[in-house]
């Protein structure tokens, strides 16, 4: 474990005396203590022991026995809160987990960015509209995407608005992958009406029906299905990027069997590209807390800074601790990842290494809108693939911001969108996401790559 010893001087509040980057400028201090307050007396949304758990399953990612498949919501809406809409994440994520698990043949570690996701980095702190310049929105746990002052201005009870969404979130989430929803016996029942009609959930279709005959020869051999349970639930676990850091700390607590402290917001949680810094926040943060941690690199990163990186959020070297993800952009993975391979390997590190092809690849269409093509998407995890291979490395896992609606967000895939379809459902609060069809199309790429 990555327990801190009583004279260490990591606290669930030392953060505050290092400089944290993309915090929100609250308004009213008193405001905010009262919503962390309240926080800090809730009950935690996930538990230590699970968090664990997830560590070993990471851990056999990072010794090449299984695949990581991390993938929801660019943030998650306060707007857009239904069963129906985790119920269709839910259903493509475990579409997508069946194909690679059949294609592979090793066990895929299944991790939402779900129940918890609402807080987005910015590139800047304000934005502007004509002549008119207000704070950049930052996700629904801090503000609103509405173009005025009151909808711009950090709200405090926005965090405790975001920790009850999370709980009913995840209320949803257990039911569904342990109450049967989740059974093989349904994998037809989570293709899609607008996806079972495309080219990729036909191929969908063909290996759902092979899982069918594969059942029932067991079944004929005399193997009581019934009584294997992982042919009818499973493991799901969530994850987010934690960035606004008095939410984390409120939500952090010492686990009763072990006396390590957890981030109990997330099983997992990760650092992302602008968050970073070797002397900040969220690093010292992230350090003493025992859930299984992420971070993401992009072509900065340096051999050194992810050496140091290594050393600070996993000191023990302990397998699964550890997921780096790789968000270069296609065409910049041959010239940057190698030598962090290599750094990351010497240094006895045993990470798991993950590709996400989503934030590398942004770029703003000529209608004004964010948008990434697929291409450039599959392209990534390709030069992903390869150069983990010619390097000796297990490529463990994708990480990717998708949807279970039918948005126009992303232009490209088998059923082509254009770009003059964008306008037509378009519905992120931030970054573009694959939609249904598009991300069983990856899957059937990744799936490819695995067989390879």
């Amino acid at each position: 474990m990555t327990s801190q010893p009583e004279t260490s001087s990591w606290s669930a509040a030392s953060w505050r005396k290092f400089p944290a980057a993309q915090q929100p400028e609250w308004p009213d201090a008193d405001a905010l203590k009262k919503a962390e307050a309240r926080l800090a007396s809730l009950p935690p949304l996930v538990f230590a022991g699970e968090s664990r758990h997830l560590t070993a399953q990471l851990g056999a990612v990072a010794n090449g026995e299984a695949f990581l498949l991390q993938a929801g919501d660019c943030a998650e809406s306060f707007a857009d809160f239904s069963a129906d809409s985790i119920r269709d994440k839910l259903k493509i994520i475990l579409q997508m987990a069946v194909m690679l698990t059949y294609a592979a043949g090793v066990p895929v570690v299944k991790v939402g960015r779900i129940a918890g996701q609402f807080a987005k980095p910015r590139t800047t702190e304000t934005e502007w509209a004509g002549n008119v310049e207000l704070p950049s929105f930052r996700g629904h746990m801090v503000n609103d995407e509405a173009f005025d002052a009151e909808a711009r201005t950090p709200d405090p009870e926005r965090l405790v608005a975001a920790y009850q969404q999370s709980a009913s979130t995840l209320n949803l989430l257990r039911a569904f992958t342990k109450g049967g929803f989740a059974d093989l016996s349904q994998v037809h029942l989570w293709n899609q009406q607008f996806v079972a009609s495309s080219n990729a959930g036909r191929r969908y279709e063909a290996i759902a029906g092979e899982i069918d005959r594969a059942m029932r020869f067991m079944h004929a051999c005399g193997i009581d299905l019934g009584s294997e349970a992982t042919l009818h639930q499973v493991e799901f676990w969530t994850s987010h990027e934690a960035l606004i850091l008095g939410y984390e700390e409120a939500l952090t607590r010492r686990d009763s069997l072990t006396g390590d402290w957890y981030d109990c917001s997330a099983h997992q949680l990760w650092v992302g590209e602008r968050t970073r810094q070797l002397d900040g926040a969220h690093l010292e943060f992230l350090s003493g807390v025992g859930n299984p941690l992420g971070c993401k690199l992009g072509p900065t990163a340096t051999p050194d800074e992810v050496v140091e990186i290594c050393r600070i959020l996993d000191p023990d070297r302990l397998p699964g601790r550890l997921t780096l993800i790789s968000r270069m952009g296609a065409g910049q993975v041959a010239e940057h990842l190698p030598a962090l391979l290599r750094a990351v390997g010497a240094a006895g590190h045993r990470v798991v290494w993950a590709c996400d092809p989503m934030h590398g690849n942004t770029f703003t269409s000529d209608g004004g809108r964010k948008t990434r093509h697929f291409d450039h998407v599959l392209a990534e995890i390709s030069e992903f693939f390869e150069v983990c291979r010619s390097e000796g490395v297990w490529p463990g896992g994708v990480h990717v911001e998708l949807t279970g609606d039918n948005v126009t967000e992303c232009l490209g895939g088998a059923e082509e969108i254009l770009e003059d379809h964008l306008e037509t459902r378009y519905t992120t609060t931030c970054d573009p996401r694959l939609n249904a069809r598009q991300s069983l199309d990856l899957a059937f790429r990744v799936a490819e790559l695995l067989r390879q």
